[in-house]
């Protein structure tokens, strides 16, 4: 089978052409092989485009530690590039777990995608009592460092982004895999640390369940501006700055959409025998 190596702002993907098949039924064991950045492909994600009857294609998600997932917003632009370099189109319609998404060209290598609508009621993200999910009553301490008060928001995956002064006093790689598996959060989470630089900017890294730390997590992006804006800390649009890059993410007032707007880079092409 045919795979596209690419990333999103430094988020990388294998993505397999699986349409031909109908289906790609990869154990954890096959994903986190082909995962793997010593003896495999490596990438964060390993991702499937299969075919669909509701939209161009179906795309599965499998996260560098083999667990499958619903939704990976960069994944999602690289997807739509590959469709609309296939059709000569500028847009295309993905079908994925967390239901059907858009997606646009904005320029060469530039995609937008409109993510949906963010999920923000308690038992939607989900976390393990009824509260506000503005401010979440939660608190996580480490290594000198006190992170409380996340803004709590579903992109198809579940988020908890905290607001911090200084993003690189934060030891993030060991307080996201504590957060991440958390019995607070039922499903596990997301882990976002944004620094808010001005009400349009914000700097943002990600630890994200079962893939770790990324270049650039794109629904993390999203919830980011959502939450920023929810505690009264940023607009609706923003730049988001994260280690690969930069996303642009707008919440539109008018229709609750949150669309996603960044570069993809196509790296190689090759074949695959999962």
């Amino acid at each position: 089978m045919r795979y596209f190596k690419m990333n999103g702002c430094g988020n990388d993907f294998v993505i397999i052409d699986a349409r031909d098949k109908g289906a790609l039924p990869l154990s954890a064991a096959q994903a986190r092989a082909i995962a793997d950045r010593k003896t495999g492909v490596g990438c964060d994600q390993v991702v499937a485009i299969e075919r669909s009857i509701r939209g161009d294609a179906f795309m599965r998600i499998w996260n560098h530690d083999g667990g499958e997932v619903s939704a990976c917003g960069n994944a999602t632009r690289c997807v739509g590039w590959i469709l609309m370099d296939e059709t000569g189109r500028d847009i295309s319609k993905i079908e994925t777990g967390a239901g059907l998404l858009h997606a646009a060209r904005r320029g060469s290598d530039l995609i937008e995608v409109d993510m949906g609508s963010p999920l923000l009621r308690w038992e939607e993200i989900p976390i393990a009592r009824a509260m506000d999910t503005v401010k979440l009553d939660y608190r996580v301490a480490l290594d000198g460092v006190t992170l409380e008060g996340p803004g709590a928001v579903n992109m198809g995956n579940p988020h908890a982004v905290f607001f911090v002064d200084d993003i690189d006093a934060i030891p993030i790689a060991a307080i996201g895999p504590r957060v991440e598996t958390d019995p607070f959060f039922p499903e596990a989470v997301n882990a976002g640390f944004a620094q808010v630089l001005a009400p349009d900017r914000i700097r943002l890294r990600v630890w994200e369940r079962g893939a770790g730390l990324t270049k650039a997590c794109g629904t993390g992006a999203c919830a980011a501006v959502v939450a920023a804006h929810r505690q009264g800390r940023a607009g609706r649009k923003a730049e988001v700055i994260v280690d690969g890059g930069a996303l642009t993410i707008e919440w539109r007032e008018g229709d609750d959409r949150v669309l996603m707007t960044g570069p993809v880079e196509l790296e190689n092409k090759g074949d695959i025998t999962p």
